[in-house]
C-alpha cells in the first residue's frame, strides 16, 4: 500500500499533473472545492492516471485542506511514482 501526500489546486481549466513536489504530488483539478466535488474528481483523476480501480484510492486525511493523504491500496510507493513519471513525459 502506498501512501501519498497530494497537493491540490481546484477549479481549475482541467485537469492536470503538474509533478511531484518533494514527496507530495501537485495536481490541478478542474472541479470546485465544495461539497466534495474535487475529492471525488481528484479519485476519478488518480484512478485514470494509475490505471486503477476507484475502490484502491481512499482520501484519509486533509479532506477540506488542499493538501490530502492519500492511500492507494495494491501498489507500492515506488509503482505510483514510475506511472506517474512515465505520464509527465
Amino acid at each position: 500500500m502506498a501512501k501519498i501526500a497530494v497537493r491540490v489546486t481546484p477549479n481549475a481549466k482541467n485537469n492536470q499533473l503538474l509533478g511531484w513536489q518533494g514527496e507530495a504530488l501537485r495536481l490541478k483539478i478542474a472541479a470546485p472545492p465544495a461539497e466534495g466535488r474535487a475529492n471525488a474528481e481528484l479519485v476519478a483523476y488518480l484512478t485514470a492516471l494509475l490505471k486503477i480501480p476507484k475502490s484502491s484510492i481512499t482520501i484519509t486525511g486533509g479532506g477540506y485542506s488542499k493538501t490530502k493523504i492519500v492511500l492507494i491500496e495494491g501498489m507500492e510507493l515506488s509503482d505510483v511514482r514510475r506511472r506517474l513519471n512515465t505520464t509527465l513525459l
